[in-house]
């Protein structure tokens, strides 16, 4: 009886022991179920991470169990990249916050772009970083259906479309800059002219329609005139052949354009109309004054020539709300500033700020650092606001500046993206990376699935693990060769 006790108590030890190590071997299942490990050794930098974190994104190259696999070292049970480290972070990283991706500091734009492409992050990934380093990419323009049409845009929108188009460039701004020194021209003292366009001396000998005659037979007028000639060619060409007539309209370089041409129309069609009549006389100077005034606009159809000009332009647009601040900070001071002058001022013999509004001006010009010194405080308490409101202007200015300066670093930086940074923010993927997703697909799996079969034969046969591993290493690099893909051997 006692030898049949100890023997149930045993056996019920022996169950007592296999479930608990049942237990354990289950629990040890579920946490590599849940924290399954995955080592991957990036030029003798080894990482680790759980395998579901690379299955975020099972379209990438570590996603993938199956293109993950050619590049597995079976003795050191880990995944082997022949790759850049330091790039490494960000694209594990990549993987661990969901699609975050951040270029290192140490590494450059071209380098980082290609490990996106071996890793086959995809063109998403390649788009935020492409917008992450500022070059957001344009969408590409609408060109008119019809033939004539597109060809007309072409060679007067696009310079860099042909050689008729760049010769289009050229003389287009040559006109723009004579159209602008006929403009300076005529301010010089043997040119002076009246408000009513016409030459002070034509006016005090001729009658008004003899001086009409001599205005427009004038070699100004006609420099002008030809200029005016082609501006209005060359928008009536872009707006018959442009695929949308609402969208021209909106652009800001086709109002400056317009804005160009309508002054010569309407100083033309004052000069005639102006008569001896005093009231019409004084009518017509006051409206030729604004015209000849929006001329001096002209210059701003070189912007659209000019990517210097398009920057600026750009920067001032990026840039309104800090334009914005900084006149707001500059009236708040001019306002403080200007009355304090006014009365530490007031009781000094021959003041020269007579009021508040008129110390505007010397809060103005000292605030902005210029100080003409046409208005300047004698008194020791007049001087000291001087000295506060130069200071505070100093500050004032500098806060919004930085904003600005970089708003322009920006635009700066996002206009000399050239042909060869278009290439090196591509998502081509290289022909080896084809080939082996084409191999891959086609059943190379098969042969890794033999080499896996081999492996196992020889373990079993009782050979070393190193030399079945060296067989089956063996065997793996030509089948990768045959793939199309390279295949580093681990050397940590």
């Amino acid at each position: 009886m006692n030898g049949l006790a100890m023997e149930m108590s045993e056996r019920e030890n022996e169950n007592n022991e296999r479930m608990v190590m049942d237990n354990k071997v289950a629990a040890r299942r579920r946490s590599n179920d849940l924290f399954d490990r995955v080592t991957i050794n990036v030029s003798g930098l080894r990482f680790e991470t759980q395998r579901r974190t690379l299955t975020r994104f099972p379209d990438t190259l570590l996603g993938d169990a199956s293109r993950l696999q050619l590049y597995f070292d079976a003795q050191r049970n880990e995944y082997f990249f022949d790759r850049n480290r330091p790039c490494f972070d960000s694209i594990l990283y990549y993987y661990q916050s969901g699609g975050r991706l951040i270029r290192p500091d140490s590494v450059s734009i071209d380098v980082f772009a290609d490990e996106i492409r071996f890793f086959d992050l995809g063109e998403e990934a390649m788009e935020k970083f492409r917008a992450y380093e500022g070059f957001t990419k344009e969408q590409p323009e609408v060109l008119p259906e019809n033939g004539h049409h597109r060809r007309i845009w072409l060679l007067f929108e696009h310079p860099a479309s042909s050689p008729a188009a760049h010769a289009v460039a050229v003389v287009s701004i040559s006109v723009i800059v004579i159209s602008i020194v006929v403009f300076c021209i005529e301010t010089l003292p043997g040119f002076h002219t009246n408000d009513d366009g016409m030459p002070r001396e034509i006016n005090e000998t001729l009658s008004t329609e003899e001086a009409r005659i001599a205005v427009f037979s004038s070699t100004l007028f006609a420099l002008e005139t030809a200029c005016i000639c082609w501006f209005l060619l060359e928008f009536i060409a872009r707006l018959v052949s442009c695929p949308d007539k609402v969208l021209f309209f909106k652009d800001a370089m086709n109002v400056m354009d317009l804005a160009a041409i309508l002054p010569y129309f309407v100083s033309v069609g004052l000069t005639l109309w102006a008569s001896e009549d005093s009231a019409h006389h004084a009518s017509a100077l006051a409206i030729t004054r604004v015209i000849r005034l929006v001329r001096v606009f002209r210059v701003f159809k070189l912007s659209r020539h000019s990517k210097g000009l398009q920057i600026l332009g750009r920067t001032f647009r990026a840039s309104v709300k800090e334009l914005g601040l900084l006149m707001f900070f500059l009236f708040i001071g001019i306002t403080i500033f200007s009355s304090a002058v006014y009365f530490a001022e007031v009781e000094k013999h021959g003041n020269v700020f007579s009021s508040i509004p008129a110390s505007f001006w010397w809060a103005v010009v000292t605030m902005t650092t210029v100080g003409y010194g046409d208005m300047s405080p004698e008194s020791v308490l007049g001087k000291l606001v001087g000295s506060l409101c130069a200071l505070a202007g100093v500050l004032t200015i500098s806060l919004p500046v930085p904003v600005i300066v970089a708003n322009f670093s920006y635009f700066y930086h996002q206009g000399r993206l050239t042909a060869q940074e278009e290439e090196v923010f591509s998502y081509n993927i290289p022909e080896r990376h084809d080939s082996q997703r084409t191999s891959l697909m086609a059943g190379s799996l098969t042969e890794f699935e033999a080499i896996e079969d081999v492996f196992g034969e020889e373990r079993a046969s009782g050979e070393p693990a190193s030399k079945a591993y060296s067989n089956s290493h063996y065997s793996t690099a030509c089948c990768a060769q045959n793939a199309g893909c390279d295949f580093t051997e681990s050397r940590v």
